[in-house]
Protein backbone atom coordinates (compact mmCIF):
# COMPACT_ATOMS: atom_id res chain seq x y z
CA UNK A 1 0.00 0.00 0.00
CA UNK A 2 1.46 3.35 -0.64
CA UNK A 3 2.08 6.01 1.39
CA UNK A 4 -0.35 8.04 -0.30
CA UNK A 5 -3.40 5.54 0.33
CA UNK A 6 -2.58 5.55 4.45
CA UNK A 7 -2.53 9.28 4.29
CA UNK A 8 -6.03 9.82 1.77
CA UNK A 9 -8.66 9.93 4.66
CA UNK A 10 -6.03 12.50 6.96
CA UNK A 11 -5.84 14.48 4.15
CA UNK A 12 -9.38 14.42 3.19
CA UNK A 13 -10.03 15.99 7.14
CA UNK A 14 -7.20 18.43 6.74
CA UNK A 15 -8.99 19.85 3.94
CA UNK A 16 -12.40 20.00 5.65
CA UNK A 17 -11.10 21.84 8.32
CA UNK A 18 -9.32 24.42 6.37
CA UNK A 19 -12.59 24.66 4.52
CA UNK A 20 -14.92 24.94 7.49
CA UNK A 21 -12.77 27.68 9.08
CA UNK A 22 -12.57 29.29 5.78
CA UNK A 23 -16.27 29.66 5.83
CA UNK A 24 -16.32 30.19 9.53
CA UNK A 25 -14.01 33.36 8.68
CA UNK A 26 -16.38 34.64 6.12
CA UNK A 27 -19.93 34.40 8.00
CA UNK A 28 -18.42 34.53 11.52
CA UNK A 29 -17.00 37.68 11.63
CA UNK A 30 -20.54 39.30 10.02
CA UNK A 31 -22.35 37.80 12.72
CA UNK A 32 -23.05 39.77 16.21
CA UNK A 33 -21.44 38.88 19.06
CA UNK A 34 -24.14 37.56 20.92
CA UNK A 35 -25.04 35.29 17.92
CA UNK A 36 -21.46 34.18 18.15
CA UNK A 37 -21.70 33.18 21.48
CA UNK A 38 -25.50 31.39 20.96
CA UNK A 39 -23.28 29.39 18.13
CA UNK A 40 -20.66 28.49 20.35
CA UNK A 41 -22.79 27.29 23.12
CA UNK A 42 -24.92 24.87 20.43
CA UNK A 43 -21.87 23.25 19.40
CA UNK A 44 -20.76 22.59 23.16
CA UNK A 45 -23.75 21.08 24.08
CA UNK A 46 -23.33 18.34 20.83
CA UNK A 47 -20.01 17.95 21.93
CA UNK A 48 -21.11 17.12 25.45
CA UNK A 49 -23.73 14.61 24.02
CA UNK A 50 -20.89 13.20 21.70
CA UNK A 51 -18.61 13.10 24.88
CA UNK A 52 -21.28 11.39 27.17
CA UNK A 53 -22.00 8.96 24.34
CA UNK A 54 -18.50 7.96 23.96
CA UNK A 55 -17.44 7.80 27.83
CA UNK A 56 -20.44 5.28 27.89
CA UNK A 57 -17.96 2.41 26.37
CA UNK A 58 -16.38 1.95 29.88
CA UNK A 59 -19.38 0.10 31.07
CA UNK A 60 -18.53 -2.07 28.46
CA UNK A 61 -15.35 -2.73 29.43
CA UNK A 62 -13.84 -4.82 32.92
CA UNK A 63 -10.57 -5.49 34.37
CA UNK A 64 -11.86 -8.98 35.39
CA UNK A 65 -12.88 -7.84 38.60
CA UNK A 66 -12.10 -4.23 38.40
CA UNK A 67 -14.62 -2.27 36.22
CA UNK A 68 -13.76 -0.21 33.40
CA UNK A 69 -14.96 2.90 35.65
CA UNK A 70 -12.31 2.86 37.85
CA UNK A 71 -9.91 1.79 34.94
CA UNK A 72 -10.78 4.90 33.35
CA UNK A 73 -10.50 7.10 36.53
CA UNK A 74 -7.21 5.73 37.55
CA UNK A 75 -5.93 6.07 33.91
CA UNK A 76 -7.31 9.74 33.65
CA UNK A 77 -5.12 10.56 37.43
CA UNK A 78 -2.10 9.03 36.02
CA UNK A 79 -2.52 10.92 32.46
CA UNK A 80 -2.82 13.97 34.44
CA UNK A 81 -0.05 13.41 37.05
CA UNK A 82 2.16 12.98 33.71
CA UNK A 83 0.54 15.70 31.68
CA UNK A 84 1.57 18.39 34.26
CA UNK A 85 4.59 17.10 34.29
CA UNK A 86 5.48 17.09 31.05
CA UNK A 87 3.60 20.83 30.68
CA UNK A 88 1.31 19.13 27.34
CA UNK A 89 -1.21 21.90 28.36
CA UNK A 90 1.39 24.27 28.51
CA UNK A 91 3.27 22.89 25.20
CA UNK A 92 0.16 23.27 23.13
CA UNK A 93 -0.14 26.96 24.13
CA UNK A 94 3.34 27.70 23.45
CA UNK A 95 2.79 26.22 19.70
CA UNK A 96 -0.20 28.26 19.43
CA UNK A 97 1.48 31.62 20.61
CA UNK A 98 4.27 31.01 18.22
CA UNK A 99 1.95 30.06 15.30
CA UNK A 100 0.01 33.64 16.28
CA UNK A 101 3.03 35.50 15.93
CA UNK A 102 4.44 34.17 13.20
CA UNK A 103 1.11 34.72 11.27
CA UNK A 104 -0.10 37.66 13.24
CA UNK A 105 -3.09 35.87 14.30
CA UNK A 106 -6.09 37.78 16.43
CA UNK A 107 -5.65 37.91 20.25
CA UNK A 108 -7.97 34.24 20.54
CA UNK A 109 -5.95 32.61 17.83
CA UNK A 110 -4.43 30.33 20.64
CA UNK A 111 -7.47 29.39 22.23
CA UNK A 112 -8.69 28.18 18.72
CA UNK A 113 -5.90 26.27 17.68
CA UNK A 114 -5.66 24.54 21.30
CA UNK A 115 -9.28 23.86 21.71
CA UNK A 116 -9.96 22.68 17.93
CA UNK A 117 -6.38 20.57 18.05
CA UNK A 118 -8.14 18.73 21.03
CA UNK A 119 -11.62 18.38 19.86
CA UNK A 120 -10.49 17.09 16.39
CA UNK A 121 -7.55 14.24 17.83
CA UNK A 122 -9.45 13.49 20.94
CA UNK A 123 -11.75 10.16 20.08
CA UNK A 124 -12.34 6.73 18.54
CA UNK A 125 -12.66 7.77 15.44
CA UNK A 126 -9.54 8.92 15.04
CA UNK A 127 -8.10 5.56 16.40
CA UNK A 128 -10.58 3.54 14.77
CA UNK A 129 -10.01 5.56 11.40
CA UNK A 130 -6.23 5.71 11.29
CA UNK A 131 -5.64 1.58 11.70
CA UNK A 132 -8.60 1.57 8.99
CA UNK A 133 -7.07 3.59 6.62
CA UNK A 134 -3.67 2.58 7.54
CA UNK A 135 -4.05 -1.06 6.97
CA UNK A 136 -6.56 -1.43 4.06
CA UNK A 137 -6.87 1.85 2.65
CA UNK A 138 -10.31 2.10 3.83
CA UNK A 139 -10.92 5.86 4.26
CA UNK A 140 -14.99 5.67 5.66
CA UNK A 141 -14.56 6.56 9.23
CA UNK A 142 -12.00 9.37 8.05
CA UNK A 143 -14.30 10.68 5.90
CA UNK A 144 -17.55 10.66 8.24
CA UNK A 145 -15.22 12.43 10.98
CA UNK A 146 -14.08 14.92 7.94
CA UNK A 147 -17.68 16.28 7.75
CA UNK A 148 -18.08 16.38 11.41
CA UNK A 149 -14.93 18.34 11.82
CA UNK A 150 -15.41 20.69 9.00
CA UNK A 151 -18.85 21.97 10.52
CA UNK A 152 -17.29 21.85 13.82
CA UNK A 153 -14.42 24.48 12.87
CA UNK A 154 -16.82 26.42 10.66
CA UNK A 155 -18.84 27.33 14.29
CA UNK A 156 -15.08 27.41 15.55
CA UNK A 157 -14.04 29.99 13.66
CA UNK A 158 -16.73 31.85 13.76
CA UNK A 159 -15.82 32.79 17.33
CA UNK A 160 -11.73 32.11 17.70
CA UNK A 161 -10.78 33.31 14.10
CA UNK A 162 -7.93 31.45 11.94
CA UNK A 163 -6.37 29.78 15.10
CA UNK A 164 -8.90 27.02 14.30
CA UNK A 165 -7.54 26.44 10.62
CA UNK A 166 -4.10 25.83 11.94
CA UNK A 167 -5.29 22.71 13.72
CA UNK A 168 -5.11 20.94 10.38
CA UNK A 169 -1.37 20.60 11.14
CA UNK A 170 -2.51 18.59 14.35
CA UNK A 171 -4.61 16.71 12.23
CA UNK A 172 -2.26 16.14 9.63
CA UNK A 173 0.25 14.82 12.58
CA UNK A 174 -1.58 12.45 14.63
CA UNK A 175 -4.06 11.02 11.87
CA UNK A 176 -1.14 10.62 9.64
CA UNK A 177 1.45 9.71 12.12
CA UNK A 178 -1.31 6.73 13.39
CA UNK A 179 -2.39 5.32 9.71
CA UNK A 180 1.53 5.00 8.47
CA UNK A 181 2.01 3.34 12.27
CA UNK A 182 -0.95 1.35 11.69
CA UNK A 183 0.67 -0.93 9.20
CA UNK A 184 3.71 -1.61 11.31
CA UNK A 185 1.92 -2.75 14.44
CA UNK A 186 -1.60 -2.59 15.13
CA UNK A 187 -2.85 -5.70 13.14
CA UNK A 188 -1.50 -8.40 15.25
CA UNK A 189 -2.70 -6.26 18.23
CA UNK A 190 -6.17 -5.48 17.43
CA UNK A 191 -7.11 -8.72 15.20
CA UNK A 192 -7.25 -6.65 11.86
CA UNK A 193 -8.93 -3.52 10.73
CA UNK A 194 -12.77 -4.84 10.46
CA UNK A 195 -15.08 -2.31 11.87
CA UNK A 196 -16.81 -4.40 14.19
CA UNK A 197 -14.00 -6.46 15.63
CA UNK A 198 -12.39 -2.56 16.14
CA UNK A 199 -15.40 -1.14 17.85
CA UNK A 200 -15.70 -3.90 19.99
CA UNK A 201 -12.21 -4.79 21.10
CA UNK A 202 -12.14 -3.84 25.12
CA UNK A 203 -9.13 -1.83 24.87
CA UNK A 204 -10.71 0.84 22.17
CA UNK A 205 -13.42 0.37 23.96
CA UNK A 206 -11.79 1.97 27.03
CA UNK A 207 -9.87 4.49 24.86
CA UNK A 208 -13.03 5.80 23.59
CA UNK A 209 -14.55 6.02 27.04
CA UNK A 210 -11.42 8.15 28.63
CA UNK A 211 -11.63 10.32 25.40
CA UNK A 212 -14.94 10.98 25.84
CA UNK A 213 -14.56 11.97 29.38
CA UNK A 214 -12.02 14.30 27.97
CA UNK A 215 -14.16 15.64 25.39
CA UNK A 216 -16.98 16.23 28.17
CA UNK A 217 -13.48 18.70 29.70
CA UNK A 218 -13.87 20.12 25.87
CA UNK A 219 -17.42 20.21 25.97
CA UNK A 220 -17.21 22.63 29.43
CA UNK A 221 -14.47 24.96 28.23
CA UNK A 222 -16.46 25.88 25.03
CA UNK A 223 -19.47 26.61 27.13
CA UNK A 224 -17.49 28.92 29.52
CA UNK A 225 -16.29 30.49 26.56
CA UNK A 226 -19.36 31.11 25.38
CA UNK A 227 -20.14 32.52 28.87
CA UNK A 228 -17.31 34.49 28.91
CA UNK A 229 -15.37 32.55 31.52
CA UNK A 230 -12.25 31.42 30.01
CA UNK A 231 -10.15 31.13 33.09
CA UNK A 232 -12.14 28.32 34.70
CA UNK A 233 -11.82 25.62 32.33
CA UNK A 234 -10.29 22.33 32.12
CA UNK A 235 -6.60 21.63 31.19
CA UNK A 236 -7.75 19.07 28.64
CA UNK A 237 -3.96 18.46 27.34
CA UNK A 238 -2.82 17.71 30.25
CA UNK A 239 -4.82 14.79 29.89
CA UNK A 240 -3.87 13.39 26.76
CA UNK A 241 -1.02 10.61 28.60
CA UNK A 242 -4.49 8.61 29.40
CA UNK A 243 -5.66 7.90 26.16
CA UNK A 244 -2.09 5.69 26.03
CA UNK A 245 -2.35 4.63 29.98
CA UNK A 246 -5.91 2.99 29.80
CA UNK A 247 -4.99 -0.09 27.52
CA UNK A 248 -2.11 -0.83 29.63
CA UNK A 249 -3.80 -0.48 32.64
CA UNK A 250 -6.49 -2.98 31.24
CA UNK A 251 -3.59 -4.94 30.20
CA UNK A 252 -2.09 -4.95 33.39
CA UNK A 253 -5.34 -5.86 35.03
CA UNK A 254 -6.03 -8.75 33.14
CA UNK A 255 -2.74 -10.07 33.83
CA UNK A 256 -2.57 -9.84 37.61
CA UNK A 257 -6.27 -11.49 38.20
CA UNK A 258 -5.43 -13.95 34.90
Amino acid sequence: MTLLSQLSGTLVNVATVLLGTLIGLTIGGRLPQRTQRTLLQTLSLVVLFIGLDMAGSVNRVSGGAVPGVILTLLSLAAGAVIGEALGIEDRLERLGERLRERFRGGSRFTEGFVAASLLFCVGPMTVIGGLQNGLTGDTATYVLKSVLDGIAALALAGVYGIGVGFSALTVLLVQGGLSVAAGAFASGLLGGADPGVLKTNPYILLVTGAGGMMIVGISWNLMLAGLGFDDRRVRVGSLLPALLIAPLALWAALRVQG
